[in-house]
């Protein structure tokens, strides 16, 4: 376990450091016209399509060539091209690379949680995952000012170099890893074939609803904001990248001594309200309490439905598992950030983030569903048991 938190945070920080600076990057090659906007959002598109790409074929490397010799290949996709930024920002080299780093992305985030739940006994594997999330959660944290703050004072190519020594770095930490090949799923289909399965599904749809909803906030609360009020934006941001982390392991605590399906409802419901709240921009301290709120209901949702996912299949499963988790996060986020800029149109952003809120909302059906499926699948068989 402290091997993998230790090789997911140098990956991690990698990562966090350059996901703001390479759009950046671009746009100023451009000297910030409309091209430099669009080569921007490319970058972060090509970075994203290639993660999810990756997620869906993991489960299938892990079974051929086990935990480690994955996880290294990760380190080394996500660390090795990334100097290659230093010599050109042309937009074909930068996207090239971001394909190259989002592929490593990919394995490194299914790896990393399919490890986490594997490391710790089936009775405390919430609490597990809540921690092994919360680490995550600091590279965040930290490398994305710390990134555009050493773009701005020391420049690109030294951004691009601690990047580099941060995923290569981690290299020595995953020495540690297991080495063990988890069986090869038996369901045809990969890793979508776990959506036929309502158990797996149903929290998969639910938590891509809440990602929708953290796309749309990451993306478009700087927008909604006022230009001189931007202070706020940045507060609420670090309000609540603080509070998921947070959440996050207190729900694995939680759910490991009181049941994780008794926190599905209250993390959708709090999700949905924050994201409600952050419709009045103009208020600061609405604003905040929303950032705040969405912040815990996130957290929560993330640990909760990892944690159901996993208890519904055997140890073997838990890359597919984890990959079908983390198709549903990436998902999930690329499509509320590209998704409500398209439809947003003249509605403004107050409805939009209303009408998200009310998309999240809409999850609480599922959540019903599922608890009648697990009782269902609790409930004593009365023809297999009769009464003495």
């Amino acid at each position: 376990m402290v091997a993998t938190i230790v090789t997911a945070c140098g990956a991690m920080t990698s990562f966090y450091l350059l996901l703001s600076v390479v759009p950046l990057y671009v746009a100023r090659a451009a000297d910030g016209t409309n091209s430099g906007v669009g080569a921007a959002g490319l970058v972060t598109g090509a970075l994203m399509a290639s993660t999810v790409a990756a997620e869906l074929a993991v489960p299938a490397l892990l079974a051929r060539f086990g935990y480690r010799a994955v996880f290294a290949l990760g380190l080394l996709l996500l660390g090795v091209p990334t100097m290659a930024l230093a010599v050109s920002s042309t937009l074909p080299l930068v996207v090239g690379v971001c394909l190259l780093r989002g592929g490593g992305l990919g394995i490194l985030m299914v790896v990393g949680t399919a490890l986490a739940a594997e490391s710790v006994p089936p009775e405390r594997r919430g609490e597990g995952l809540g921690l092994y999330g919360a680490a995550v959660g600091v590279p965040a944290i930290l490398g994305l000012p710390l990134g555009l703050w050493m773009s701005e004072h020391l420049g690109f190519t030294a951004v691009f170099a601690l990047s580099t020594a941060c995923a290569l770095g981690a290299l020595g930490s995953a020495i540690a890893l297991p080495t063990n090949r988890p069986a090869a799923s038996t369901d045809r289909g990969g890793v979508l074939a776990g959506l036929r399965t309502g158990a797996l599904a149903r929290p998969a749809v639910v938590f891509a609803a809440c990602t929708f909803a953290a796309g749309v906030i990451l993306t478009f609360l700087p927008l909604a904001v006022s230009s001189n009020r931007l202070s706020l934006v940045t507060l609420a941001l670090l309000t609540q990248s603080g509070t998921t982390p947070a959440a996050r392991w207190w729900a694995g605590w939680y759910g490991d001594r009181h049941g994780h399906a008794r926190l599905f409802a209250p993390s959708i419901a709090a999700t949905a309200l924050g994201t409600a709240l952050l419709a009045r921009s103009d208020e600061p301290v609405t604003v905040l309490i929303g950032a705040a709120l969405f912040g815990a209901g996130f957290g929560t949702a993330q640990n909760v439905t990892q944690s159901l996912m996993f208890e519904r299949v055997a140890p073997h499963e838990f890359g597919r598992v984890s990959a079908l988790w983390n198709l549903a996060f990436d998902a999930g986020m690329g499509i509320g950030a590209v998704g409500f800029g398209a439809l947003i149109g003249g509605a403004g952003y107050p409805a939009g983030f209303l009408g998200t809120a009310a998309l999240v909302l809409a999850g609480l059906v599922l959540v019903a569903v599922d608890r009648r499926g697990a009782d269902a699948d609790t409930r004593p068989s009365r023809t297999a048991h009769p009464p003495a």
